[in-house]
């Protein structure tokens, strides 16, 4: 079963985080599935890896292609992985269940800081899924770092 880890976007946003965290998956020889709320908004962020520096750059694809099974990440606002996924992102208040934990190394949820309702929407996933048996583990952006400030389990 695999850890939630909540990361609290203060001071870089997704597009400066995610890319990051994206890397460090496939360092590790994870594939991912990258979760949201939103066509629009996956399309931007397909986009925006797209932009990235060439050498940094992340093979992805868009979920409903001919070669979903294929992709090292995976942006989707479905709950499938076909690629195999052992790391799941939620972004944008994607939901995130015990289930989702249960069937993947990691999951990490993304989080605007600055925004009330992305913070309570945060809170609700931490304790429904610490609840359901799910260690967790909560960064925050301090000092020009992250730092872990809590921890479940």
């Amino acid at each position: 079963m695999g850890a939630a880890l909540f990361y609290h976007l203060t001071r870089s946003p997704l597009e400066a985080t995610l890319p990051l965290l994206l890397a460090k998956s496939l360092q590790a020889g994870w594939h991912v599935v990258v979760r949201g709320t939103e066509a629009a908004r996956i399309d931007w962020l397909d986009q925006t890896l797209w932009k990235g520096p060439e050498e940094a750059f992340l093979p992805h694809g868009v979920a409903g292609g001919t070669h979903d099974a294929d992709q090292p990440i995976l942006l989707t606002t479905g709950r499938e992985a076909p690629n195999g996924a052992q790391c799941l992102m939620a972004v944008d208040g994607a939901e995130v269940t015990a289930e989702d934990c249960a069937g993947v190394e990691r999951v990490c949820i993304l989080f605007d800081g600055n925004d009330p309702a992305a913070l309570d929407r945060a809170r609700g996933q931490w304790k429904a899924l610490t609840g359901a048996g799910i260690t967790a583990q909560y960064w925050s952006e301090e000092g020009g770092g992250w730092q872990k400030k809590a921890e479940s389990g």
